[in-house]
């Protein structure tokens, strides 16, 4: 667990305390001196915090993000493709198919946690113990505040590229679309493989013959 550390942050100030009515509950607001301020956390506080607490929250250049808590709709269809690709795994592809909560290690100073994480078993490179220096192939599904799509469609789609990570799936069901990325060998920028809406079927360009039903994946979470 993250154990706080008294000085990252000036004394306290009681005028930095948001004001409160007559009634509401009190809170010890000088806890928030106890940690780093953003723009000064480290990775091994970053990954200390992470491990005491089953939020998912990002890393970038000493500063947390949290992420949107998880919707019904969010979590019914991380559900259904867990169930596709972990099929696909099991009779194809030795792989881990994983949830979100494995945090995945990228170039200057940051971690991300994808919403699906699928990790061939060859790949051993990739296999740490408190987080993972890469992927076979990521899944993101896109939340629908304007801060997780920038994140997830210009954001991620950079960062993963630069991990190295071979396909990238942005699945959108605003949108009703799945997007998915390759990466060509020897580049560092993501070719589009394709835009799949109801009515066709996602395809995989790392994956040989793994097939999404769209339409039938975004019925499943609204059912």
């Amino acid at each position: 667990m993250l154990t706080p550390t008294f000085g990252y942050a000036n004394d306290f100030d009681p005028a930095l305390v948001p004001r409160m009515k007559a009634g509401d509950p009190e809170y010890a607001w000088e806890l928030v001196t106890m940690f780093p301020v953003q723009g000064e956390w480290s990775e091994e506080e970053y990954l200390a915090l992470t491990d005491s607490t089953n939020r998912l929250i990002e890393f970038t250049d000493g500063t947390v993000e949290f992420l949107p808590m998880p919707t019904f709709l969010h979590q019914v269809l991380l559900a259904e493709l867990l169930r596709f690709f972990t099929a696909y795994a099991d009779k194809h592809d030795p792989a881990w198919v994983l949830p979100a909560g494995l945090r995945v290690r990228a170039p200057e100073k940051k971690f991300r946690e994808p919403d699906l994480v699928y990790l061939r078993k060859a790949s051993k490179s990739f296999k740490g113990d408190r987080y993972v220096d890469g992927a076979d192939l990521v899944v993101e599904i896109v939340s629908p505040d304007d801060r997780s799509i920038i994140r997830d469609y210009r954001e991620k789609v950079a960062i993963y590229a630069a991990v190295g990570i071979t396909e990238y799936w942005i699945v959108d069901p605003q949108e009703s679309k799945i997007t998915v990325l390759t990466l060509p060998e020897g580049k560092s920028v993501y070719a589009e493989h394709g835009i799949f809406r109801p009515g066709e079927t996602a395809t995989s360009k790392l994956l040989d013959g793994f097939v999404v039903d769209v339409k039938a994946c975004f019925d499943a979470a609204k059912a």
